[in-house]
């Protein structure tokens, strides 16, 4: 008789490279350019408040995560705290948001790998997705070791990066405007919380750590890694691009070569790939442990609960995940992948935040305020998302939440 349950295997280190794999390569590579063109000259700013806000919400969740050590995350939380409908809208919210990001990191990938666009780059992402796919059914040891791998050569490449910007001297580039209003900064902050959500794959995970007291520093840790490295990178984007920077595709390989480095552009392009798979086969290890937990209580379907006696692995949620982002890369656009994205994550936190608020005082290891914060900071930044982001998650959660009253009819009161 096989058992339905995830091996503990992963340590301290493998959860912060699980997180860190996942923020680096969203951030640097995908939300500065669209955060930009919305803040213009308080790029900072928003990024400052979506970093505050993050903090709250990892607090949050080593919190939660402390006391509740399985797979599924806020999902799982959300059930345990608040009721099954909490949860439900927590893990719907993420499963919904994350694909989108598989799909977008998918897309930064090919697009610095395969420049040009059309046809030719949307299939280098598909065959990303199903390599990586792949990866993760091996089993979560592997996932981390190779992670770990692409994680080492992203810093390498940033630091490479880093260095050529601060000592060329760009071609006096027009400085960033300024934005036209509060709202234009507070979307900027919603676009660029897009990078730092990779902390969400750590609770995910809580059911394959060795010891569930070290989830919350692998989060606090990954978190601020993540912080000091986007502030230098985004110092390095605008003094090398200026108002550039609103309008590039490939931010940090333009940069290089704004500096006066153009030598060093394919080694960035080629960093910049590794950083995007890293990203991307973290979020697929992540989601799919959401969708375990939610087909275990019955809120996706069953089937998907099935776990790989041998690699120990969700794998017949892997393969739903895999088809899903395939399909996506080949249908949508890169900036409303990223806006989407983070209005469904933005959701997931919401809930996050009310569990923690609500969780009994022997439980709590941060004050009340931090949840209060992060709750009201999570509504605040999803609303002001672009327009078509915030009706399209709100669209999709709606067809999420009818269907569970279709399918759970007999059982809809007992949330």
């Amino acid at each position: 008789m096989t058992s339905d349950r995830l091996a503990r295997r992963l340590g301290t280190g493998d959860a912060v490279v699980v997180g860190l794999s996942a923020m680096i390569g969203a951030g640097v590579f995908a939300a500065f350019a669209p955060a930009a063109a919305a803040a213009g000259s308080a790029l900072f700013v928003g990024l400052g408040i979506a970093a505050v806000i993050a903090f709250c919400n990892a607090v949050a969740s080593a919190q939660l995560a402390a006391c509740h050590p399985s797979s599924g995350g806020t999902y799982l939380f959300g059930r345990e705290v608040l009721g099954p409908w909490w949860g439900f809208v927590a893990g719907w919210g993420f499963v919904i948001g994350k694909t989108a990001s598989c799909a977008a990191m998918a897309m930064t990938f090919a697009a610095y790998a395969v420049p040009g666009g059309g046809w030719p780059q949307k299939a280098a992402a598909a065959v990303a997705v199903v390599l990586l796919t792949v990866a993760t059914m091996r089993g979560i040891t592997r996932t981390a070791r190779l992670a770990r791998l692409l994680l080492a050569a992203t810093f390498c490449v940033l630091l490479l990066a880093l260095v050529v910007t601060s000592v060329g001297e760009p071609s006096a580039p027009d400085p960033l405007g300024a934005p036209d209003s509060a709202r234009d900064v507070l979307q900027a902050a919603g676009l660029l919380f897009f990078a730092f959500a990779g902390y969400a794959r750590i609770a995910t995970l809580a059911e394959e750590v060795r010891r569930p007291e070290m989830l919350g520093r692998a989060i606090l840790i990954s978190l601020g890694v993540a912080v000091v490295l986007y502030v230098a990178v985004g110092l390095a984007l605008v003094r090398a691009l200026g108002a550039d920077l609103a309008t590039s595709t490939a931010p940090l390989s333009d940069a290089v070569t704004a500096a006066g480095a153009a030598w060093a552009e394919p080694v960035v392009r080629i960093g910049a790939a590794a950083a995007c798979l890293g990203a991307l086969l973290a979020l697929l290890a992540g989601v799919t442990r959401t969708g375990l937990a939610m087909a275990r209580e019955r809120d996706l379907p069953t089937p998907l609960a099935h776990v790989d006696p041998v690699h120990q692995v969700p794998d017949r949620a892997q393969v739903a995940l895999g088809l899903a982002v395939v399909v996506l890369v080949l249908t949508v656009d890169l900036r409303g992948a990223i806006g989407f994205s983070s209005f469904g994550v933005l959701v997931y936190y919401a809930v996050a935040n009310l569990s923690a608020l609500r969780q009994p005082a022997e439980q709590r290891r941060w004050p009340r305020a931090l949840q209060v914060l992060g709750l009201a900071g999570c509504l605040v930044l999803a609303a002001m998302l672009p327009l078509a982001s915030v009706l399209t998650g709100l669209g999709v959660l709606a067809v999420g939440v009818l269907g569970r009253l279709v399918v759970r009819r007999p059982s809809v009161l007992d949330g």
